[in-house]
């Protein structure tokens, strides 16, 4: 089931963390528990890697990727760059990217297939971003907010998107992404979902004040059971296996 959880007393957790099928990045400076809980949900299938992009710890707001590749700001230095390398799985490709919407985890929404980017993003980055992280791209907006990835947290099994979306674009966006996608809340009525809620294909974490019923909106979108972790992590592997090989 999903996870409630919270960063240093903040609920916006999906700003500190990145979660993805192929690797968790937490914020640095973080307490021990924080980072204890991502390690022991996801350890034994994926690495749990500490980091910083220039030097902030707000790594869920400053990257985006997927079990293809990350993607950093040019902000990010050699250092962190060298320590992300050292971490992530080998067939994990990592490209800094010279791009002015540098906050990259708040301007693309993506999964493993499809990303959906800010309407004005640079061509070269959106070209980037197609190459590196092996997806379809499109520009798109959200209830008419060009931050899709604030207002869309999408995995390979479904998608949550801001709350204000009609039916018909969020319809519209269903097809486009190929997942089933519903519109929602975290952490009490926020519609900031990125900020409240990392997900994966087999996990999903959020801040400790989303409600019971955002839960369960979450826990079905995402399809996330509770089948006992040891089966889920021996299923993961296979598939992470059949993907990257």
């Amino acid at each position: 089931m999903a996870v409630r959880c919270q960063y240093e007393g903040s609920d916006s957790i999906g700003v500190f963390t990145k979660l993805t099928n192929a690797y968790c990045l937490v914020g640095i400076g973080s307490c021990a528990n924080y980072y204890s809980i991502y390690e022991d949900q996801l350890s034994e299938v994926i690495p749990v890697i500490h980091a910083s992009i220039g030097g902030c710890r707000i790594v869920g707001s400053m990257v985006s990727g997927n079990r293809n590749g990350l993607l950093v700001p040019h902000t990010t230095t050699d250092t962190e760059l060298q320590h992300l390398r050292d971490h992530l799985p080998h067939k994990v490709k990592i490209q800094r990217i010279e791009e002015r919407l540098s906050a990259l985890g708040n301007v693309i929404a993506c999964n493993d297939y499809v990303a959906l980017v800010h309407p004005d993003i640079d061509k070269e980055t959106e070209e980037i971003i197609h190459d590196v992280l092996q997806v379809e791209v499109f520009r798109h907006t959200i209830a008419n907010n060009v931050l899709v990835g604030s207002y869309a947290v999408i995995s390979n099994q479904g998608g949550l998107i801001h709350p204000n979306t009609p039916m018909q674009e969020l319809d519209e966006l269903s097809i486009l992404l190929q997942v089933p996608l519903v519109a929602g809340t975290v952490n009490r009525g926020s519609n900031g979902l990125a900020a409240g809620l990392v997900v994966n294909d087999w996990a999903a974490f959020c801040g400790m004040d989303t409600t019971a019923t955002e839960l369960n909106v979450i826990e079905s979108i995402f399809k996330i059971t509770d089948a006992p972790q040891s089966a889920i992590s021996t299923t993961m592997r296979n598939a992470l296996i059949d993907s990257l090989g």
